[in-house]
């Protein structure tokens, strides 16, 4: 078949890929100053059917700049002091700073920063950063595995930036803005401020767990959200966080409602659509937003910076 994103020459935006065992997944969006964020293309293919080569060559993938994200577990996102030195030196003091946090030699870790913006009122006091750490081994299979297929590889990023950039999209002037995504297996929470990633948290109840213990699990969830929010408050007053954002979700589990009842700010459940304009077709349903979730977030990247 003729794949209808195919192009003769290279397309601007970024296009996230993720390869499992069982499917490629895809999101194609064009972003940038300025520009309304446009998701051109987004779908998924069974590689039962066919395999990776086949449809990177079908869908034309030379002629994008192409990502894919991290999957959790497969690096860590740490929280540190800020170091006092110059730019050029960052890596390298964050690379020794974080060698007793890993579970395996800081020489065998690809290691990237985040910034997260001090404080103006405390004078640039407890200025903290994260710093991404993954195991060379596995960012060179990464590597390895898009290269055997033919997928120009350009970035490989994570969930938690990627969740950023839609919270992004939601932001108020001087507001901060929670987002929860709750996955199958745990719930990643970030809080965005002035398009910045100022808290990542990762919370052990997913959807499985929610569909299995019921009110047991959806209580401990709302209770771990409202325990970081407050200590998020108490480390970063210059942030207010006025609204929580809840990710699309593929069903109803009854959290949208708990928050309300739980959490003392507002709460709304999202609909991507709010946001983004899908060229050439309608949004997709709720359960294809969370699915695709963090790759249309990567899509929507608009800096340079790599892990």
């Amino acid at each position: 078949m003729r794949w209808p994103f195919r192009a003769s020459k290279k397309m601007k935006g970024w296009m996230v890929v993720e390869l499992n065992e069982r499917s490629a997944n895809f999101v194609h969006a064009r972003a940038g100053p300025n520009i309304s964020p446009t998701i051109t293309h987004f779908g998924s293919r069974s590689l039962e059917e066919t395999n990776v080569e086949s449809f990177a060559k079908d869908a034309g993938l030379a002629q994008y700049e192409c990502a894919t994200l991290l999957r959790a577990g497969e690096y860590q996102l740490l929280l540190v002091e800020a170091p006092n030195v110059p730019p050029v030196e960052l890596k390298s003091a964050i690379r020794w700073s974080i060698k007793d946090m890993l579970d395996y030699h800081v020489d065998d870790a690809t290691i990237d920063v985040l910034d997260i913006p001090p404080d103006a009122a405390r004078g640039g006091r407890n200025h903290s950063m994260y710093a991404v750490a993954a195991k060379n081994a596995l960012i060179e299979g990464r590597i390895k595995q898009f290269e055997a297929a033919r997928i120009p590889l350009r970035v490989i990023d994570i969930p938690e930036t990627a969740q950023r950039n839609i919270g992004a999209l939601y932001e108020e002037p001087q507001r901060g803005l929670a987002l929860l995504y709750p996955g199958e297996e745990a719930s990643l929470l970030t809080v965005t401020y002035g398009q910045e990633l100022f808290l990542a948290r990762r919370i052990d109840v997913g959807l499985s767990e929610l569909q299995s213990s019921g009110e047991e699990a959806l209580n401990r969830l709302v209770l771990e959200l409202q325990r970081t929010l407050d200590l998020f408050d108490r480390q970063f007053p210059q942030v207010p966080v006025t609204k929580l954002l809840l990710a699309p979700l593929p069903e109803e589990h009854g959290l949208e409602e708990a928050l309300r009842q739980n959490v003392g700010i507002e709460v709304e459940q999202i609909d991507m659509g709010d946001h983004l304009t899908f060229e050439g077709s309608e949004p997709p349903d709720l359960a294809t937003q969370w699915r695709l979730f963090h790759l249309f977030g990567a899509s929507l990247r608009v800096e340079s910076k790599v892990l």
